[in-house]
């Protein structure tokens, strides 16, 4: 039976893994029918494929296959597919496209994502898509894009469901039945004052469960909060997971309603966050498979030119000691695994602290606790392996004075390491200094400093 469950486990992995991914059957036809010129081919490949799977595909193909791809799929192709495109190459497909294919891809969007659509593109080929849109999305769109990039008003969408907040549940559900336009997707209806400030929202839910007499005031949600059209959009995404917000309207600064903002774009915002701090710790900033190669080495070569200095610092500390390597040569062998462990320790508190300010969880109310967890893992780490090292040391060198040497030094170095490793993220986030970009530099020349500094100075004081 423990067989059985576990092949079933096995396969059911197996499955969602490939339900979720690209697989090559799927792309080949689509690749075949590209090649060979075959556009209604090229149609039936990708008409069973979501819009984000079609963007994909476009992502993975080289530029020449996307190109043809893109020019062959005329008029099929969908708005949905350019919101969901990397931004990398979202530019160059958008050249590519027929204006009137363009025009009527744009229409379909809503106006959050054709503002998304709009940022990271060229005035031309903004003012062609704005050209498309009717009037009033025009109007609404340019609006968003007046206010600042980042913020609530441009995360925000226009079509939303409204009502007085003195209305029945009856009202509402024919003011709906009778709209000739109603967002495609939408979760609360929006109750407002006459000044059209927002006095709480209603779910669909319990419109639809509630008698047609009940005044949608009497079953309003807890939830209901409102979101400020400035504030910074990273903050929205942020109250969207702490309270669990699927919607929130967006207000201006006499409290009117003017957006609204659904779960799925706070979220987007989110994942985006989260994927910058994990490349900004890695040195590589805003970057992605489809940058080209000079894209790449622009975006890294800053940062590794930063990693070179901080190297020629920890050498310059390396070159004090000469005389010690040079009477004792066993210090050289030795010497990288003290400042690897460093920096290894460094990295760990350091990714540790980096998510915890970004979600807020790292606090000046609780920041001295968790550095005096941080160095007191260090210390325990420290000892627990400066005892292997100091019994390897003197096994492998014949000098119990040099386990000792290295001992002290990979536990002063490991607790130093714990603590840069949370102080140096702290300290910038206080400056204003972005700490997922900049930490990583700081903690590794910290680490390497003192570990070469705390081995060499006392194999030199010790041994020599």
């Amino acid at each position: 039976m423990a067989e059985d469950r576990d092949i079933v486990e096995e396969e059911t992995e197996a499955a969602a893994d490939s339900d979720y991914r690209l697989e090559r059957d799927q792309v080949q036809p689509a690749l075949d029918a590209v090649e060979a010129g075959d556009a209604q081919a090229l149609i039936d490949a990708l008409d069973p494929l979501h819009p984000a799977d079609i963007a994909d595909l476009l992502e993975q193909v080289d530029d020449d296959t996307r190109t043809r791809l893109v020019q062959l799929y005329g008029r099929e192709f969908d708005g949905d597919i350019l919101s969901e495109l990397d931004e990398s190459i979202r530019e160059d497909v958008i050249e590519v496209l027929h204006p009137e294919v363009l025009a009527d891809a744009v229409r379909e969007l809503e106006t959050d994502d054709v503002v998304d659509l709009l940022e990271d593109l060229d005035e031309p080929q903004q003012e062609a898509i704005l050209k498309s849109l009717e009037a009033a999305d025009r109007v609404a769109v340019q609006q968003s894009l007046s206010y600042p990039e980042y913020s609530a008003g441009r995360l925000m969408q226009r079509e939303m469901v409204v009502a007085p907040e003195h209305w029945t549940v009856g009202e509402i559900i024919d003011f709906m039945r009778g709209a000739e336009e109603l967002p495609d997707q939408f979760y609360h209806v929006i109750l407002v004052d006459p000044r059209m400030r927002p006095t709480g929202y209603v779910t669909l839910g319990r419109i639809m469960s509630s008698a047609r007499t009940v005044p949608l005031a009497e079953i309003t949600e807890d939830s209901f909060r409102t979101i400020p059209v400035l504030q910074e959009e990273g903050d929205v995404a942020y109250a969207f997971n702490q309270y669990h917000i699927i919607s929130a309207p967006v207000v201006d600064e006499d409290d009117r309603l003017v957006g609204v903002i659904t779960i799925d774009d706070a979220m987007a915002i989110l994942d985006e966050e989260h994927e910058e701090d994990i490349l900004r710790l890695a040195g590589v900033g805003e970057s992605s498979l489809s940058d080209r190669v000079m894209e790449t080495v622009r975006g890294r070569f800053p940062w590794l030119a930063v990693n070179l200095v901080t190297a020629i610092l920890a050498s310059l500390v390396i070159d004090q000691f000469e005389h010690v390597i040079a009477g004792f040569v066993a210090l050289a062998v030795l010497m990288p695994i003290v400042a690897s462990m460093g920096g290894n320790a460094g990295t760990q508190s350091l990714t540790v602290a980096v998510r915890a300010l970004a979600t807020r969880d790292l606090t000046s109310s609780n920041v001295m606790r968790v550095i005096r967890r941080e160095a007191t893992v260090g210390l325990i780490n420290g000892v627990v392996f400066a005892v292997a090292m100091g019994i390897v040391g003197a096994l492998w060198f014949g000098t119990p004075m040099l386990g000792v040497v290295i001992g002290i030094a990979m536990v002063i170095n490991l607790v130093i390491a714990g603590l840069a490793g949370v102080l140096i993220p702290v300290v910038l986030d206080k400056l204003g200094v972005d700490p997922a970009l900049a930490s990583g530099a700081f903690v590794t020349t910290v680490t390497d400093v003192v570990g070469f500094f705390a081995f060499l100075g006392l194999a030199g004081a010790v041994l020599l």
